[in-house]
């Protein structure tokens, strides 16, 4: 498929069937076939409605068994291995390092989401995503064979750089592979696998760790990377892009259409504040020197990146055009909100039941399950709805709704609380947030032309993993403040509160020679309400997500059949325009 940049001449899936207004300039047209086999529009076809042939039967089937297996390992590596840490930490004896084995991957995740939509946009998006499906099997191993803790960083970091650009790219093979109209239900497949997968992370980790080794957390990436590479390889065949650069373009000019500059502001702005969060409050104060140079650090670095962006125009990471399409400006909003939310509640909610209710890693995975159903249930029903009525903006509306009474429900939870009451609010609030996360997706790739559906896809995926990090970090804060305050307001606990909350939230108090059950139960109210805020917190980012549904459009992804010009019918989901001459 040959694209140019004259907009008139891009396809688009936010419109409908292919029309050919007038001749295309044949020296926009390459032969049917490229050289690397992917299938190249040939917009001289009589009623164009052909251009665009999506793959179905078993090639769509292995595609999307390929692509949900990419999304799975990436969305496992989040969690996975929170269970897994203990026994690392006993084989490396470094528990020091505990908080980078978590947060390497997290920053280089987040970094460079943002530079893969770049890529995708200039490049073979097949040849980029496997790219990044290489990088991610990489590091995977190299954690899987670490021989040191530093290792094992090293493997977490390149990990996370391939899986920046997995999961959007995933989102823009859909894009390629499925009309806009059947898409919801995809996505909502995909949905589902991202929850399930960062839900069941921590129980699959402790069972490893427990079972056979805590190594098979990236083993079992291997394999199926293996299975998604041959079904990309063997079926994947996208439309061929024109180059983006004219003939004598010099090569500081094609590296300036990367956005250097704006690359590198923004990497290490987002370090920075990630940084900050991670360390401020933990390891070092907020008063720190270190922390405030970070957050100052990381002001100048964003007011830079900005500045960039508007003298880079059509060249910038973000173009501005973009940015000021509201709709999508107003998604990612959305989706940091929700990214938030759902993030803080699925990483607390599991050490509530270890904590409070005192049940082991792996009971406490199992105790999730309510959420983590009602959550599938939410986004495979919302695609399947969607796919019919053909509006996602309305499921945005009722996650706000529907997921903050969950999210307010679960602020409820107690000592004593009841088993039914527990599960019910896991239900409401894993249903509400299943039925609207994915839909920012698809709203974006209805507004903005095909071209740039990588890039607003990028920054719908970083806006959610942002988000998670981002609040995480503040709900950790928050925990901690408040778990001490708490400690210390119980006259005869006879341990520094700093120690205890410094040991880790499941350590035994026998440790520390508390044995009395009253001060035992004391403790229990204590976690218990120092969690609870941690559900305040996500109660916070989901109301916010209110705000940000009021700028989108109602926009449908359902096909219309509209009238050509010479009378004719279409009922494609693409509308192809050529410029007219003269």
């Amino acid at each position: 498929m040959a694209y140019d940049n004259d907009k008139a001449a891009t396809p688009r899936l936010d419109q409908t069937n292919p029309t050919v207004n007038a001749l295309p300039d044949q020296n926009s047209l390459t032969s049917p076939h490229g050289h690397d086999g992917d299938t190249v529009l040939d917009a001289s076809t009589p009623s164009g409605e052909d251009a665009i042939q999506y793959p179905s039967g078993f090639k769509l089937f292995a595609l999307m068994v390929g692509l949900q297996l990419a999304v799975l390992c990436v969305s496992l590596d989040n969690t996975i291995i929170a269970t897994a840490i203990p026994k690392i930490t006993d084989q490396f004896q470094a528990l020091s390092d505990v908080g980078w084995y978590g947060s390497a991957y997290l920053l280089t995740f987040c970094a460079l989401t943002l530079l893969f939509g770049r890529l995708f946009k200039m490049f073979s998006v097949k040849w980029v995503f496997l790219s990044c499906l290489a990088l991610f099997e990489i590091g995977s191993l190299i954690c899987a064979v670490a021989p040191s803790s530093v290792a094992l960083i090293i493997g977490r970091a390149i990990a996370g750089l391939g899986g920046s650009g997995i999961f959007s790219g995933a989102l823009v093979i859909l894009a390629y592979t499925t009309p806009l109209a059947k898409r919801p239900i995809y996505t909502g497949l995909f949905g589902a696998m991202y929850g399930i997968a960062s839900i069941i992370g921590p129980l699959v980790g402790g069972a490893f760790a427990d079972h056979v080794t805590w190594r098979w957390c990236f083993y079992i990436n291997l394999p199926f990377g293996a299975v998604t590479a041959t079904s990309l390889i063997l079926f994947l065949h996208l439309p061929k892009r024109q180059k983006n650069h004219a003939a004598g373009t010099s090569f500081w000019q094609t590296i300036n259409s990367f956005d250097p500059f704006g690359t590198i502001f923004f990497l290490a702005s987002v370090i920075c504040i990630l940084l900050a969060l991670f360390w401020g409050g933990s390891k070092y104060s907020w008063g720190s020197g270190r922390i405030v140079a970070l957050l100052v650090v990381f002001a100048i670095l964003l007011v830079a990146f900005t500045v960039v962006q508007y003298f880079m125009g059509e060249n910038a990471t973000i173009p501005g055009r973009l940015i000021k399409q509201r709709s999508l400006a107003s998604a990612a909003a959305f989706a940091m909100f929700v990214g938030a939310s759902f993030f803080v509640n699925i990483y607390y909610i599991p050490i509530w039941f270890q904590v409070v209710r005192g049940t082991s890693a792996t009971t406490a995975g199992v105790n999730t399950l309510p959420l983590l159903i009602s959550f599938t249930v939410g986004a495979m029903g919302a695609g399947s709805v969607v796919t019919k009525l053909g509006y996602p903006t309305p499921f945005m509306y009722a996650l706000s709704v529907i997921g903050s009474i969950g999210a307010g429900l679960l602020t409820l939870y107690t000592v004593d609380i009841s088993t039914g009451k527990w599960i019910g609010y896991q239900i409401l609030f894993g249903f509400g947030i299943g039925i609207g996360m994915q839909q920012p997706i698809l709203l974006v790739q209805a507004v903005v032309p095909l071209s740039d559906v990588p890039i607003g896809t990028a920054i719908i995926i970083f806006s959610q993993m942002f988000g998670g990090s981002l609040f995480i970090s503040v709900a950790q804060n928050v925990f901690i403040k408040k778990l001490v305050e708490g400690l210390a307001g119980i006259s005869n606990l006879g341990v520094d509160p700093k120690s205890i909350a410094g040991a880790g939230a499941t350590t035994d108090p026998a440790l520390f020679g508390i044995t009395d059950p009253a001060v035992l139960s004391q403790m229990k109210a204590v976690y218990n309400n120092a969690l609870v805020w941690t559900f305040k917190i996500a109660l916070i980012t989901t109301c916010l997500s209110a705000l940000a549904v009021l700028g989108m459009e109602w926009k449908s992804v359902k096909a219309e059949e509209k009238p050509t010009n010479n009378g004719e019918v279409n009922t494609d989901s693409t509308e192809i325009h050529m410029a007219k001459k003269g």
